[in-house]
């Protein structure tokens, strides 16, 4: 069976120089670095302190701080690494509650939905149903469980129980939401194709050259959990130029140079309500979808270019800023905190082995050898020639 390939034009793959691939190792060391600090200083406060008082406000908090950190990554990709995304088809609102499905071309695609997300100032609210492999990453695992992603194996047997458990607690209409899936279940290769094609056409479905068949179980769940509470479904088409990027390729600059992403959104009034009906109707949707990517593929476009303007560089410059704030100042901090570990831990052995002793306020209380303070640190010692002199060997060791 034929697998529909995109064609190369004049763009071609930038070379992978030791200039990018620095630049792209030092933006994802600050990337996970501040992912990390944002998961220790505020993840917790978010996700556990707050949510003990409310869940509204818990979920206001950790959007809002990880959100700052989710714009990061447009800023990496439109304004360093230079790719251009490109939107087309509608104009959508700000502020909807929606689902939002997307063909599935790389290992990279959640990230650019991150783009239009930023356009629309729900970058914080964004939220994935994804394998559950991705849920035990160090770090970004950590992060997707406090941002209450739903993980699943892939099986409608194991998954629906947790999946439809998780869907009960994204009803409140007060909560922000943008629920992302990936109707395919995987990322598109010549393979897969291949044999979603030879499924398609031994059960009689739609035989799709540039998407696999959707596994419908999912987004029918969504959809019927989340209907009464939902504005819309967004219908995301993307599109890669000159070819579909790893992860490295996207994080060092080499490919892609352009990023086009199709968007429709689809009032809830004209999706069906019946399971059977629902199934046939996302089938419909992929086989719209394999026919904008077919044209996509011969024109290097989709129809009605901007529909969305540039990220503002001035916002992205101050959003980068903050975050190398934060993340330098508690490097800095819990650097200071560390020396001043090892401060105290020279200073006690030296009162173990005798050699300082400190000051007791009354006779049997416990002896103070040091006080640390964020400017000033005192020391308390006998005033003798040898223990002034241990003083001078610990301050020694310290430096």
């Amino acid at each position: 069976m034929e697998v529909q390939r995109p064609s190369n034009d004049a763009m071609k793959h930038l070379p992978l120089t030791p200039l990018r691939a620095i630049r792209g190792v030092v933006c994802l060391l600050v990337l996970v670095l501040t992912a990390f600090m944002m998961l220790v200083y505020f993840g917790f406060l978010g996700a556990v302190i707050i949510r003990l008082f409310s869940i509204h406000y818990s979920r206001r908090v950790t959007s809002f701080f990880y959100g700052n950190w989710i714009a990061l990554w447009p800023f990496l990709f439109e304004k360093i690494n230079k790719t251009k995304v490109i939107f087309s088809g509608e104009t959508v609102p700000a502020g909807e509650r929606i689902l939002l499905m997307s063909n599935h071309r790389t290992e990279v695609d959640w990230m650019y939905l991150w783009d239009l997300a930023l356009r629309k100032g729900r970058q914080g609210y964004i939220k994935y149903i994804l394998k559950s492999s991705l849920m035990k990453l160090p770090v970004f695992g950590w992060s997707f469980h406090i941002l209450e992603y739903i993980s699943v194996e892939r099986k409608w047997e194991v998954d629906e129980l947790n999946m439809r458990r998780m869907l009960s607690t994204l009803k409140d209409p007060k909560d922000s939401l943008w629920l992302a899936l990936f109707p395919e279940g995987t990322d598109f290769t010549e393979q897969k194709c291949i044999r979603s094609q030879k499924y398609a056409a031994e059960n009689g479905l739609p035989v799709l050259k540039h998407v696999l068949l959707p596994k419908t179980k999912g987004f029918c769940a969504s959809l019927e959990e989340l209907r009464g509470s939902l504005d819309a479904v967004y219908d995301v088409t993307i599109g890669y130029k000159p070819s579909c990027p790893t992860f490295f390729d996207n994080a060092s600059g080499v490919n892609p140079s352009e990023v086009h992403m199709h968007v429709q959104r689809i009032p809830l009034d004209n999706i069906p309500t019946s399971e059977d009906e629902v199934t046939t109707w996302l089938m419909n949707r992929f086989h719209l979808k394999d026919q904008l990517l077919s044209e996509f593929d011969s024109q290097g476009h989709f129809p009605r270019e901007g529909s969305e303007g540039d990220l503002s560089t001035l916002e992205c410059l101050l959003n980068f800023v903050a975050g190398a704030f934060v993340l330098g100042r508690l490097t800095l901090d819990n650097s200071l905190v560390a020396s001043e570990v090892g401060l105290t831990s020279l200073i006690m052995k030296f009162e173990q082995l005798g050699r300082i002793h400190g000051v007791a306020i009354c006779r049997g209380a416990l002896s103070i050898t040091h006080l640390l303070f964020a400017d000033d640190s005192f020391l308390f010692l006998h005033a003798s020639f040898q223990e002034c002199g241990y003083l001078k060997q610990i301050l020694g060791l310290y430096e």
